[in-house]
Protein backbone atom coordinates (compact mmCIF):
# COMPACT_ATOMS: atom_id res chain seq x y z
CA UNK A 1 0.00 0.00 0.00
CA UNK A 2 1.09 3.12 -0.92
CA UNK A 3 2.21 5.93 1.60
CA UNK A 4 -0.44 8.45 -0.76
CA UNK A 5 -3.36 5.79 -0.24
CA UNK A 6 -2.11 5.83 3.90
CA UNK A 7 -2.60 8.96 4.39
CA UNK A 8 -5.93 9.25 2.33
CA UNK A 9 -7.19 6.45 4.53
CA UNK A 10 -5.79 9.14 7.18
CA UNK A 11 -7.57 12.04 5.76
CA UNK A 12 -10.73 9.76 5.96
CA UNK A 13 -10.70 8.92 9.42
CA UNK A 14 -9.91 12.56 10.49
CA UNK A 15 -13.02 13.77 8.55
CA UNK A 16 -14.30 14.18 11.81
CA UNK A 17 -12.21 17.22 13.02
CA UNK A 18 -13.50 19.03 9.95
CA UNK A 19 -17.24 18.86 10.25
CA UNK A 20 -18.03 16.77 13.34
CA UNK A 21 -19.17 13.76 11.25
CA UNK A 22 -19.12 10.42 12.90
CA UNK A 23 -16.91 8.49 10.53
CA UNK A 24 -18.47 5.34 9.16
CA UNK A 25 -18.04 2.37 10.80
CA UNK A 26 -14.44 0.42 9.71
CA UNK A 27 -13.81 -3.11 11.09
CA UNK A 28 -10.79 -4.81 8.95
CA UNK A 29 -8.27 -7.18 10.17
CA UNK A 30 -7.53 -8.11 6.91
CA UNK A 31 -3.87 -5.99 7.18
CA UNK A 32 -1.73 -4.68 10.10
CA UNK A 33 -1.96 -0.99 8.59
CA UNK A 34 -5.98 -2.00 8.31
CA UNK A 35 -6.12 -3.09 12.31
CA UNK A 36 -4.86 -0.18 12.78
CA UNK A 37 -6.75 2.30 10.81
CA UNK A 38 -9.87 0.22 12.93
CA UNK A 39 -8.40 1.08 16.07
CA UNK A 40 -8.73 5.35 15.53
CA UNK A 41 -12.34 4.68 13.63
CA UNK A 42 -13.35 2.94 16.61
CA UNK A 43 -11.97 5.61 19.23
CA UNK A 44 -13.29 8.44 16.73
CA UNK A 45 -16.44 6.80 16.87
CA UNK A 46 -16.58 6.69 20.69
CA UNK A 47 -16.42 2.81 20.32
CA UNK A 48 -14.10 1.97 23.21
CA UNK A 49 -14.46 -1.70 23.84
CA UNK A 50 -14.26 -2.17 19.81
CA UNK A 51 -11.10 0.11 19.84
CA UNK A 52 -9.75 -2.29 23.19
CA UNK A 53 -10.50 -5.43 21.14
CA UNK A 54 -8.23 -4.92 18.51
CA UNK A 55 -4.87 -5.17 20.96
CA UNK A 56 -3.92 -9.07 22.22
CA UNK A 57 -4.69 -9.96 25.80
CA UNK A 58 -2.33 -8.37 28.35
CA UNK A 59 -0.99 -5.80 25.46
CA UNK A 60 -2.57 -2.47 26.63
CA UNK A 61 -4.50 -1.63 30.22
CA UNK A 62 -7.47 -3.44 31.40
CA UNK A 63 -10.87 -1.88 29.28
CA UNK A 64 -12.23 1.08 32.46
CA UNK A 65 -8.69 2.67 32.17
CA UNK A 66 -8.23 2.23 28.17
CA UNK A 67 -11.59 3.90 27.94
CA UNK A 68 -10.90 6.57 30.52
CA UNK A 69 -8.18 7.56 28.86
CA UNK A 70 -9.85 9.07 26.30
CA UNK A 71 -12.88 10.61 28.10
CA UNK A 72 -11.23 14.17 27.43
CA UNK A 73 -10.78 13.14 23.60
CA UNK A 74 -12.72 14.07 20.64
CA UNK A 75 -11.56 13.52 17.42
CA UNK A 76 -8.14 11.87 16.30
CA UNK A 77 -6.27 12.62 13.44
CA UNK A 78 -3.60 9.77 12.12
CA UNK A 79 -0.73 9.72 9.91
CA UNK A 80 0.71 5.97 8.75
CA UNK A 81 4.63 5.43 7.75
CA UNK A 82 4.91 2.70 5.72
CA UNK A 83 4.11 -1.19 6.98
CA UNK A 84 7.34 -3.46 7.62
CA UNK A 85 6.30 -7.08 8.16
CA UNK A 86 8.78 -10.06 8.55
CA UNK A 87 7.98 -13.69 9.39
CA UNK A 88 9.44 -15.87 12.25
CA UNK A 89 8.33 -19.46 13.12
CA UNK A 90 4.90 -19.48 11.95
CA UNK A 91 3.99 -16.05 12.84
CA UNK A 92 4.24 -12.79 11.00
CA UNK A 93 5.27 -9.39 12.66
CA UNK A 94 4.53 -6.17 11.40
CA UNK A 95 5.11 -2.66 12.55
CA UNK A 96 3.14 0.52 11.69
CA UNK A 97 4.38 3.72 12.29
CA UNK A 98 2.25 6.57 13.18
CA UNK A 99 1.35 10.00 14.14
CA UNK A 100 -1.63 11.63 15.69
CA UNK A 101 -3.49 14.84 16.85
CA UNK A 102 -5.64 14.06 19.84
CA UNK A 103 -7.96 16.80 19.68
CA UNK A 104 -9.57 17.59 23.16
CA UNK A 105 -12.72 18.74 24.69
CA UNK A 106 -11.16 22.12 25.39
CA UNK A 107 -10.32 22.84 22.00
CA UNK A 108 -6.78 21.85 22.73
CA UNK A 109 -4.67 19.58 20.25
CA UNK A 110 -1.69 17.26 21.25
CA UNK A 111 0.67 15.21 19.28
CA UNK A 112 2.44 11.91 19.52
CA UNK A 113 4.24 9.40 17.23
CA UNK A 114 5.60 6.01 17.29
CA UNK A 115 5.06 2.66 16.95
CA UNK A 116 2.35 -0.44 16.98
CA UNK A 117 3.77 -3.89 16.51
CA UNK A 118 1.18 -6.55 15.36
CA UNK A 119 1.44 -9.83 15.29
CA UNK A 120 -0.28 -12.89 13.05
CA UNK A 121 0.15 -15.98 13.72
CA UNK A 122 -0.95 -17.93 10.18
CA UNK A 123 -4.24 -18.92 9.50
CA UNK A 124 -3.33 -21.98 8.07
CA UNK A 125 -1.81 -23.57 11.45
CA UNK A 126 -4.19 -22.13 13.59
CA UNK A 127 -6.24 -25.38 14.60
CA UNK A 128 -7.17 -24.47 18.32
CA UNK A 129 -10.48 -22.27 18.83
CA UNK A 130 -10.49 -19.05 19.24
CA UNK A 131 -9.23 -18.38 15.82
CA UNK A 132 -6.63 -15.44 16.42
CA UNK A 133 -7.01 -11.98 14.10
CA UNK A 134 -3.98 -10.10 13.39
CA UNK A 135 -3.45 -8.06 16.89
CA UNK A 136 -1.90 -5.34 18.38
CA UNK A 137 0.95 -6.36 20.33
CA UNK A 138 2.46 -3.26 21.50
CA UNK A 139 2.11 0.15 21.30
CA UNK A 140 4.44 3.19 21.74
CA UNK A 141 3.83 6.66 21.47
CA UNK A 142 5.77 9.52 22.41
CA UNK A 143 4.60 13.14 22.62
CA UNK A 144 5.57 14.93 19.12
CA UNK A 145 5.03 18.69 17.60
CA UNK A 146 2.80 17.55 14.37
CA UNK A 147 1.60 15.01 12.39
CA UNK A 148 5.37 14.07 11.12
CA UNK A 149 6.45 11.11 11.48
CA UNK A 150 9.97 10.40 12.06
CA UNK A 151 12.40 7.88 10.15
CA UNK A 152 12.84 5.89 13.37
CA UNK A 153 9.20 5.69 14.87
CA UNK A 154 10.00 2.16 14.72
CA UNK A 155 13.18 2.06 15.93
CA UNK A 156 13.09 4.45 19.09
CA UNK A 157 9.84 2.18 20.83
CA UNK A 158 10.88 3.88 24.07
CA UNK A 159 8.01 5.51 25.48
Amino acid sequence: MTLRLCLATALILSSAAAGAVTPDYTDDRSTPLAVVASLYNALNRQEYLRGWSYFAEGAVTDYPSFREGYQDTTVIDVAFGAVTSEGAAGTIFSTVPVAIGAHRADGSEVFFNGCYTLSQVQPAVQEIPPFRPIQIKEGHLRPAKSLDIPADACNANEP
